[in-house]
């Protein structure tokens, strides 16, 4: 994913800045790095969960990010608005995804970890080819949205060969997405990027109206699935449900 120049105003402790001195061992001259991840999509009856993941130093200032907060309680326009404006804060960033027929092979949970666990590990992926090889995860802190921490095994499955063989430590947030603006960044990222996916796969599924209620489960949605079936973006465990009286 590529990345611009910070804007002005920005602190002057760059993500891009930081991880060379960790790769150099020098872990005392740098601060401590977090990663925040969050997911999307996880209660749609179509489409992959996608997650995001976005690194920053501790005491990274957020605040000229106006208004960030859970992506479930903004406007369309305003989180387009602070995706944007994330993608070119210079942060490191990585998405995920997990598709429907992972989905109904491991169950949504575990998807959604396995979507969390590739954001996370794109994140490290953007790393080692800037800075040559992985930062040792040892320098990092992953901050979950949620009560469960990211297993292990559900990480070792996500990837073949992780750069990481296990997943950095770990801190799972309750409304994270709402309490903590890092997560709150991955939160965005992760809505907005599923939300163009979509619109996407609305044009080659174009029955079920994936344009207007991205796969969730409101009333135009249960009526073109009792009308067409469901097609291959549906996660079929989820269909018994779907048709309950």
């Amino acid at each position: 994913m590529s990345r611009t120049e910070d804007r002005p105003g920005a602190q002057p402790l760059d993500p891009r800045n930081v991880l060379p001195c960790l790769l150099a061992s020098a872990k005392d001259q740098v601060p401590d790095l977090y990663l925040g991840v969050d997911e999307a999509g996880r209660g749609c009856l179509a489409g992959p969960v996608c997650a995001a993941a976005v690194l920053a130093p501790s005491g990274y200032d957020f605040s000229r990010f106006s208004g960030l907060t859970d992506s479930k309680k903004l406007s369309p326009a305003k989180r387009a608005a602070l995706a944007d404006a994330l993608l070119r804060s210079g942060l490191f960033w990585g998405l995920g995804q997990s598709w429907p027929e992972e989905i109904d092979r491991v169950n949504i949970l575990n998807a959604s970890f396995r979507a969390m666990s590739r954001a996370v590990l794109a994140v490290a992926g953007q790393t080692a080819s800037r800075c040559g090889a992985p930062p040792d995860a040892d320098g990092f802190t992953l901050l979950v949205d949620g009560p469960w921490p990211i297993p292990e095994e559900q990480w070792r499955a996500a990837e073949e060969r992780p750069a990481w063989p296990a997943p950095p430590r770990q801190r799972a947030i309750i409304r994270g997405d709402a309490l903590v603006p890092l997560i709150s960044a991955a939160s965005i990222l992760a809505k907005t990027r599923r939300d163009a996916l979509m619109l996407v796969l609305h044009q080659r599924h174009p029955l079920y109206g994936l344009d207007r209620h991205k796969g969730y489960a409101t009333p135009l949605h249960l009526k073109k699935l009792a009308e067409h079936g469901p097609c291959p973006l549906h996660r079929r465990s989820f269909q018994p449900k779907v048709f309950q009286p």
